[in-house]
């Protein structure tokens, strides 16, 4: 299961994080990118520790994904904690334009510092950090205008850290994504694995499906149920997360041989669905209350 006894190799890991630790003495400001759709599970808390007092604007990337509602009150609790973030997309393009000025603003007074040494034309330098797969490279791609930065939509692609030049007086710097050695949360695993930030290959397929059901017809019932063709969703809650998999596979005709459910070909479908929206915009994880 998600979140149990993962372990992310942590001598390599640790070695990101020296070379992070490293790299932040060279730049003015960081860019924390996380996933609009799993805000607080795509936020490493080792990241959070290294940028303590490094000025920092936090994306919450793939937007277009993500429930509208649930993302203005994700921008709403980091507002409250002190956070500065931005709702963006970097496939749409969607708040990339607002970015440079929001940047430009958090460091002000550097840039008046600056301009007093005659240094009004210096550019800022800004690390990018984020965990693997959640759009760093895309972003830098839509910053930059030009395909400058290798980005696919698989974790684990960016391999060491790149400068790339800007036309907007930013010179950013790219970093491998950084996940955390050991989950201890089983829902941080879980919803990191729903969106692709771990790869598929080192978990079972059909038990994260089945766990992916179950927030989705707790938090998005209709939205599951309209493009399952489920009915009345209270007609299922005697049914298990397994269970509910079995039965969507019927309805779209994942069958083998003697008429049983190919669970493992609607789990995959589940999946890519859920990733690419086709189930709706959906955010599987909300706020907690203040």
């Amino acid at each position: 299961m998600p979140g149990e006894n993962i372990q992310w190799f942590p001598g390599h890991m640790a070695k990101t994080r020296r070379l992070i630790a490293e790299d932040l003495k060279q730049v003015d400001a960081c860019l924390e990118l996380l996933d609009a759709r799993i805000p607080a599970s795509s936020r490493n808390p080792e990241i959070e520790k290294l940028l303590a007092g490094k000025p920092s604007l936090m994306l919450l990337n793939k937007s277009s994904l993500a429930d509208p509602e649930a993302s203005e009150a994700w921008i709403g609790y980091y507002r409250s904690l002190g956070q500065n973030p931005l709702l963006i997309d970097s496939v749409t393009g969607d708040g990339i334009r607002k970015i440079t000025p929001a940047l430009r603003s958090l460091l002000a007074d550097k840039l008046a510092r600056w301009a007093e040494r005659g240094m009004t034309g210096r550019r800022i330098k800004v690390m990018i950090l984020g965990i693997p797969n959640v759009g760093k490279s895309t972003l830098i791609n839509r910053l930059v205008g030009e395909k400058k930065a290798k980005a696919e939509d698989r974790p684990g692609v960016t391999r060491e850290a790149q400068w790339v030049v800007t036309k907007t007086g930013l010179n950013l710097l790219d970093t491998p994504g950084v996940l955390w050695p050991k989950f201890e949360d089983r829902k941080t695993g879980e919803s990191l694995a729903f969106t692709g930030a771990i790869k598929d290959e080192i978990l079972d397929t059909e038990t994260l499906a089945a766990a992916l059901l179950g927030r989705l017809r707790r938090m998005y019932p209709a939205l599951l149920s309209a493009r399952y063709k489920l009915g009345d969703m209270s007609e299922y809650d005697g049914t298990g997360d397994h269970e509910l998999l079995s039965v969507i596979g019927k309805k779209r005709g994942f069958l083998i041989s003697g008429g049983e459910v190919d669970t493992e070909r609607c789990a995959l479908m589940l999946l890519d669905e859920f990733r690419s929206a086709k189930i709706g915009r959906i955010t599987a994880e909300m706020p907690p209350e203040k």
